[in-house]
């Protein structure tokens, strides 16, 4: 590991023990799914993914496997990326799954020789920007949304593009100063792949949204949770670049967290599965990505777990229009080599530098970069 990653190793696992430690799982945190049957073998699955968005599909795949039991190890994205690559480079074992929302991150593990190949009748069916090198499958199709406290934000107030939202912080900026959040790209592997991904948009206006967001002193977290915590306590009242399948189990608890898919564009999320080269169990690894991959477990994602599908009508209560493939908004970050430039490590400092200077910097000149 490089000196600049082991650093920022360090600033993350400090920063997310002190600031974040009641809103995300620890590293290594894991969650035991017993076998339902006599336990004939175990799955171990690392993952960057909340352990309550998975347990259907783990749940619904033990069904039709009830002699497998499943380990869980739940992480935040760059804590398990860390993991990843120095086990990968020590040929160690790390699990027998790897389960991300931060595809960059997976792309750079399997472009280092860290992944195993994986090839059946259900990957076959996977469209070619959810597919990389038959190493990467992506499993979700999550759009990238808005979040709103309705109770705090009037309806005329309410953005439904980037452009949007950033004339109404500037427009209103003394009502909506320290209660938009987002992610801290710092720590935040996903939040990072976020921002990045923003600045590739045709006609992007996001130096705009991101200069009007710095004028009214955003507040950043490491992980979707905890900027959804604070928009439905109502600390903030806008929440940016939030997960969509996230935000809508949020909302279902909370009538008044409102979730909006921007109509300009929707930036869409695969999370996505890869099979480390060192997995004990690489066939049982396989058949459960071929589950996640399957009409029976894209139902129950649908469902129970991420709720979004290209295919389908969008939750009832979103904001935004009939269905994401339709609307002709949906922007798939496509899973490939062009986002090995977000993990080119002379790139990722400088963008973080540039996003430090102008979201963190501007409001505390003394803080860490």
């Amino acid at each position: 590991m490089s000196l600049y990653r082991l650093i920022q190793l360090c600033f993350t696992l400090l920063l997310v023990g002190l600031v974040y430690s009641s809103a995300q799982a620890s590293e290594g945190e894991t969650a035991h799914f017993p076998a339902l049957q006599t336990e004939t073998a175990r799955l171990e699955i690392h993952a960057a993914t909340d352990t309550v968005a998975m347990e259907p599909l783990i749940r619904d795949f033990q069904k039709t496997a009830p002699d497998i039991a499943i380990d869980f190890v739940e992480y935040v994205t760059n804590d398990l990326q860390d993991k990843a690559e120095i086990t990968c480079q020590n040929k160690a074992v790390i699990g027998d799954l790897l389960i991300s929302s931060a595809i960059d991150q997976l792309v750079k593990l399997a472009n280092d020789g860290c992944a195993l190949a994986h090839v059946s009748a259900e990957t076959k069916r996977v469209e070619d920007w959810a597919n990389w090198r038959n190493e990467i499958y992506g499993f979700t199709f999550e759009p990238i949304v808005f979040v709103y406290n309705a109770h705090l934000v009037p309806p005329d107030d309410v953005p439904r593009t980037h452009a949007a939202l950033a004339d109404l912080l500037r427009q209103r900026i003394d009502y909506y100063r320290g209660r938009i959040g987002t992610y801290d790209i710092r720590v935040s592997g996903v939040g990072y792949q976020l921002a990045f991904e923003d600045t590739r948009q045709p006609s992007s206006i996001h130096g705009r949204l991101i200069e009007s967001m710095s004028r009214a002193e955003v507040k950043v977290h490491c992980c979707t949770n905890s900027s959804l915590d604070e928009v439905a306590s109502g600390r903030l009242y806008i929440g940016y670049n939030i997960i969509g399948s996230y935000a809508y189990a949020a909302s279902l608890k909370n009538p008044d967290l409102k979730v909006v898919v921007p109509r300009d564009y929707a930036l869409i999320l695969s999370r996505g599965a890869l099979i480390p080269k060192t997995s004990k169990q690489p066939a049982l690894a396989a058949r459960f990505i071929d589950y996640l991959l399957s009409e029976r477990g894209q139902e129950v994602a649908r469902r129970e777990a991420f709720f979004f599908h290209k295919d389908a009508n969008l939750p009832e209560g979103v904001d935004g229009p009939k269905t994401l493939e339709e609307s002709g908004i949906s922007r798939p970050i496509r899973i490939g080599p062009a986002l090995l430039a977000m993990q080119d490590e002379a790139q990722r400092r400088r963008f973080i530098a540039d996003w430090s200077r102008l979201m963190i910097d501007i409001k505390h000149p003394t803080a860490a970069p």
